[in-house]
């Protein structure tokens, strides 16, 4: 069984919690559930993480906690072996699920890892980008009828971004198979190019040989992201 799922938090912190989760389950290329729910953590919802999800404290105030939602039981029901969990970004879903009392067991695809090491040249890897970059929209209606979502697909709408991780997926089945993904899904990337701050869209090689005083500061950062303190460390050793 492949469960593609996304989720909408009060923010990006570790103190932070789910809000809205959004999956799609297929079984022999059939969909055979597709669901969206709003929960209640006791985290308030800041107004910057509002204004990205469009999810307000009134909505979620008659709202269970996670562990009463009905995805929250199906993904305790389905937390095997045998089954598969394909997120964008792993770290940080699985995260926000252990801390809402789900530890996930089988298997597990990271969409964001994969595309990373199949579409380096993409740059930048957010789901928005990744909709249109990769075409993915070309086959968003077919998803939708074949799941039976009538609405409008909107980013940073937990079940709209679980379709774009299913199209998503789908993209990469042209390329390798599934044994593949998941191996990938724990593998470091090789980051070529700065994707943000004062040397975005610089050669990392080329600030580890012009500015090591800078990369060495970053690598004290807790919050770095794995693949680009991997890339930092293999270009500081030459």
């Amino acid at each position: 069984m492949l469960i593609f799922l996304d989720i909408e938090t009060t923010g990006f912190e570790r103190e932070d919690k789910i809000c809205s989760l959004g999956m799609l389950v297929f079984k022999e290329n059939s969909c055979v559930r597709s669901s969206l729910e709003l929960v209640n953590e006791g985290k308030k919802i800041p107004p910057s993480a509002s204004a990205l999800h469009n999810i307000t404290n009134e909505m979620i105030a008659q709202k269970a906690p996670l562990r009463e939602s009905e995805i929250f039981t199906f993904l305790q029901e389905q937390n095997s072996e045998e089954n598969v969990l394909i997120v964008h970004n792993a770290a940080f879903v699985l995260e926000m699920l252990a801390s809402g009392g789900l530890t996930w067991h089988g298997k597990i695809i990271d969409t964001l890892k994969v595309v990373k090491h199949l579409v380096p040249e993409c740059e930048i890897f957010t789901l928005e980008f990744l909709r249109y970059e990769l075409k993915l929209y070309k086959n968003e209606q077919n998803i939708k009828k074949l799941c039976g979502i009538k609405d409008a697909l909107i980013a940073h709408h937990a079940l709209s971004d679980a379709v774009v991780v299913k199209l998503l997926f789908d993209y990469f089945t042209q390329l390798v198979d599934i044994k593949k993904m998941n191996a990938l899904s724990f593998e470091n990337v090789l980051l070529e190019k700065f994707s943000f701050g004062k040397y975005s869209g610089r050669y990392i090689e080329d600030i580890a040989m012009n500015d090591r005083n800078y990369l060495m500061w970053m690598l004290s950062l807790e919050n770095l992201d794995d693949d680009f303190r991997y890339s930092i460390e293999y270009y500081l050793q030459g």
